[in-house]
C-alpha cells in the first residue's frame, strides 16, 4: 500500500466556518497574538487567554467537517495515509482520518500550566462542558491552560512529523500559506522524486520545488481535482 504524508493548515478547515488566523478577516487581526497564543501572554492576563479559547471552542461545536476533510478521511481506503496539522480543531477525526499528528496541540484539550507537555495531566473536555475558567485546577494543581503550542514553545510533535515522512510515496499540502515553522520545514524531508500537491487558491510566500503541483483551489475542490486527476492512476 502506497504511503501518502497529508500537511494541512487552516485553510483545511475555513470551509467549514473556522475563522483562520493570518490574512483578511483573520483572527490575529482582532486579537494580538502576543496577548492569546504566547506564555506571557498567559502569564500576564490568563482570564483574557481562557476566554479566547473558550470562544473558539464554541465555534469549533458549531462546525462540521467539510468535503475536503471527508475526501482525506476516504484515501484511508486505498492508501496508507498520515496527516500532519497546524489546526488545533478536531474536524479531520470527526471526518474519519485515523491517524492525526497536530503539530500546535488540540483546542478540546486541557493541561498543566506548569507542565503543558506531560500528558498525565492532559484531558479532553466534554462537548456539554467545552469552557474553562480561572480556578478550574490541573492533577498537579495548576491552572488549567489551553493544550496548545504558543509561540515560542517547542513542537514536541515535530519528530513525530518528520518520521512519518520516510518512504513516503506523495505528500500532499492544503490549505498552508508555509508561512509557519518548523511545519513548513517537512518540505526538507520529501525523498527525491516523490510528487508535491499544493492545494491552496492563492499564492505562497515559500520558493516552492520545481516538483510541486499547485492546484489553485479551496479544499474541497481541490481534493476533488488531485483525486480525479492526479491520483485516479497512483
Amino acid at each position: 500500500m502506497k504511503k501518502i504524508v497529508i500537511l494541512t493548515g487552516a485553510g483545511m478547515s475555513a470551509e467549514s466556518g473556522i475563522a483562520t488566523f493570518r490574512g483578511g478577516g483573520g483572527l490575529w487581526n482582532n486579537y494580538p497574538v502576543e496577548q492569546v497564543a504566547t506564555p506571557e501572554g498567559f502569564a500576564a492576563d490568563p482570564a483574557l487567554v481562557l476566554d479566547f479559547y473558550n470562544q473558539r471552542r464554541t465555534e469549533l461545536l458549531g462546525a462540521e467537517p467539510n468535503e475536503g476533510h471527508r475526501l482525506v478521511a476516504a484515501l484511508e481506503e486505498r492508501y496508507d495515509v498520515t496527516v500532519v496539522t497546524q489546526n488545533v480543531d478536531d474536524l479531520h477525526e470527526r471526518a474519519g482520518s485515523s491517524s492525526v499528528i497536530h503539530l500546535h496541540g488540540e483546542l478540546m484539550k486541557v493541561c498543566s500550566s506548569r507542565n503543558p507537555q506531560d500528558l498525565r495531566y492532559v484531558r479532553t473536555l466534554l462537548p456539554t462542558a467545552p469552557t474553562i475558567k480561572m480556578g478550574d485546577l490541573a492533577a498537579d494543581g495548576s491552572q488549567l491552560r489551553p493544550f496548545i503550542v504558543w509561540f515560542g514553545e517547542a513542537v514536541p510533535l515535530m519528530e513525530a512529523a518528520v518520521a512519518a515522512m520516510q518512504g513516503i510515496d506523495a505528500f500532499i499540502i492544503i490549505g498552508t500559506s508555509l508561512n509557519v515553522y518548523p511545519a513548513a520545514g517537512l518540505f526538507h524531508y520529501v525523498p527525491a522524486g516523490v510528487p508535491i500537491y499544493l492545494i491552496d487558491p492563492n499564492d505562497v510566500a515559500a520558493v516552492l520545488p520545481s516538483n510541486v503541483v499547485h492546484i489553485r483551489k479551496g479544499a474541497s475542490e481541490g481534493m476533488r481535482l488531485l483525486i480525479d486527476s492526479y491520483l485516479s492512476n497512483f
